[in-house]
C-alpha cells in the first residue's frame, strides 16, 4: 500500500514494477543485475483516486502520461533494486498529492487611480522626448 495522505492511498495491486538493466557507472555490476525500476500506474482506470485528482493528473503536460493515461516514471539514480523502487513510489506519491491540492481561483483587479496615472505620465514623458528628437532633425535638414 502506498499511502499519499491519510485519506488516500494506493493499493500494491494497481502499480506495475518492472526491473531492467541501468545505464551508467557501476562498473561488471550494471551489465549483469537489473536495478532500474519502471513504475507503470494507470490514472485513468484507478478506482482508489477520487475524480478530480485523476482530472488534474491527466491535464497536466507530461511527457510521462501515455495517450491511454498511464504514468510511467523510471528511477534509476542508485546502485541498488529497492533504493531505485522507493525512489520510484516517493516520486509517484509526491505527484499525487501535487495533484490533491486544488488550484487557487485567480481573483481579477483592478489597476489602482495611480498606477493609471504613472503609466500614462511615462507615455507622455516619452513621446515628448520623442517629438523633441523628430522636431530636431528637420531642422537640421
Amino acid at each position: 500500500m502506498l499511502e499519499i495522505t491519510p485519506t488516500l492511498s494506493i493499493p500494491d495491486g494497481e502499480l506495475v514494477e518492472r526491473f531492467v538493466r541501468s545505464g551508467g557507472p557501476g562498473g561488471q555490476n550494471v551489465n549483469k543485475v537489473s536495478t532500474a525500476v519502471e513504475l507503470r500506474f494507470d490514472i485513468a482506470n484507478s478506482p482508489s483516486l477520487p475524480a478530480e485528482v485523476k482530472a488534474r493528473l491527466l491535464a497536466r503536460r507530461d511527457r510521462r502520461i501515455t495517450a491511454e493515461g498511464v504514468l510511467v516514471l523510471s528511477a534509476q539514480r542508485f546502485r541498488t533494486q529497492d533504493r531505485n523502487r522507493e525512489d520510484a513510489r516517493a516520486r509517484l506519491a509526491a505527484l499525487v498529492a501535487a495533484a490533491t491540492v486544488a488550484p487557487k481561483k485567480r481573483v481579477a483587479t483592478k489597476p489602482t487611480r495611480g498606477s493609471t496615472e504613472r503609466r500614462l505620465g511615462a507615455k507622455r514623458e516619452r513621446a515628448s522626448v520623442k517629438r523633441q528628437r523628430s522636431a530636431a532633425a528637420w531642422d537640421r535638414e
